[in-house]
């Protein structure tokens, strides 16, 4: 494997710690802050005494780590339609990531008239949550077929299961307007340890596998 395709497979490995570092170091500076009540776009809300650097620190960087990551794909798997496909749902990740950024939420993220920003951060909120879902869903499909690893395409389903059971729990929290932000940190956390796990397994695999691999 090239070396520029193992640089851009491990940017994938380091969007967990990424996510973690940004959202712990931006919340210090966010007096009060509740990590298990409030959304991590709170902390780039309007009005909030972060609003300005927090899509500097954590939107925009992983926006581009998830784009290097699906370019990454992109060559790894070229072989595959499929493959190809789940690099395109993530860079469809990364674009969502920079709208949820560009187009900050109003302030508290859950008013009762949203503004535009609000509602195209919602939309980009949505783009994320679907584009890496199904690109989980993809890799359930493909990982003993391709990647040879059953064991990570049954790793990839119950990352689906798990990405679709926390994203209804945040639904109810929004309504109950309790423990949103330990549900969204569980829903996010769960996808991007699974984008760590891809990166680690495409990094794995033999390069005469994906020679010998059919195009699926």
């Amino acid at each position: 494997m090239k070396t520029l395709d193992r640089l851009l497979l491990a940017s994938g490995l380091l969007i967990p710690a990424w996510l973690l570092a940004g959202v712990a170091l931006t919340a210090q500076a966010y007096p009060g802050y509740d990590h298990l009540q409030q959304a991590m776009s709170q902390l780039g809300a309007v009005g909030s005494p972060t609003h300005n650097w927090s899509p500097l620190v954590n939107n925009f960087p992983l926006a581009a780590l998830f784009a290097l990551f699906a370019w990454g794909l992109a060559r790894r798997w070229r072989g595959s339609k499929l493959a190809l496909l789940s690099a395109a749902l993530v860079l469809l990740h990364g674009i969502g990531s920079l709208g949820t950024g560009w187009f900050p939420c109003d302030q508290g993220c859950a008013p009762a008239q949203p503004s535009t920003s609000q509602q195209l951060h919602n939309l980009s909120g949505l783009l994320m949550f679907l584009s890496l879902t199904l690109t989980s869903a993809v890799w359930a499909w493909l990982g003993n077929r391709i990647a040879g690893s059953q064991a990570f395409a049954l790793f990839s389903l119950v990352c689906v299961v798990l990405a679709i059971v926390t994203a209804a729990l945040m639904g109810q929290a929004a309504q109950d307007g309790q423990w949103f932000g330990l549900y969204q940190r569980l829903n996010y956390g769960v996808s991007v340890i699974w984008v760590a796990s891809l990166a680690w397994a495409s990094l794995r695999v033999p390069a005469a596998r994906t020679l010998r691999m059919a195009e699926i």
